[in-house]
């Protein structure tokens, strides 16, 4: 049993003027306490998370923080996208021409397959067509 945390997870439990601050709060302390089994995001979505939170707020402390949070938790697997990765997450952008999706979701879709994980972590209901979404 797995979890895949997305970007707006992140951005919104580092963010108390985020509108899903309490939710996303929440549903990071049951991740990290195990209720989904292991924990695992990406360097996308890390890179994804500190430049939204900083898009955002203006703010380089809470943009560091939430970068800081992700990385230096031992909680946290890091899955980090290779040239194998990258062509298939761009396989997958380009396919998704009906469903558009941004490239930093086709990565995750991708190492979501890989390392078969069954549910990510996300506001984004883009992904429920692809997996099993707890928001």
């Amino acid at each position: 049993m797995a979890v895949y945390i997305d970007t707006g997870i992140f951005v919104a439990a580092n963010n108390r003027s985020d509108s899903n601050h309490v939710r996303a709060v929440k549903l990071l302390m049951n991740a990290l306490n195990g209720v989904f089994g292991l924990v695992y995001t990406s360097d996308y979505v890390i890179d994804e998370a500190i430049t939204t939170a900083l898009a955002r707020t203006r703010s380089h402390i809470l943009a560091a923080n939430t970068g800081s949070y992700i990385i230096q938790s031992p909680r946290i697997r890091k899955l980090y996208t290779g040239p194998e990765e990258f062509s298939a997450a761009w396989e997958t952008f380009l396919q998704l021409k009906d469903k558009p999706m941004s490239f930093t979701d086709c990565v995750s879709l991708v190492h979501i397959r890989r390392h078969r994980i069954h549910r990510i972590m996300s506001f984004d209901s883009g992904f429920d067509v692809f997996v099993e979404r707890v928001s």
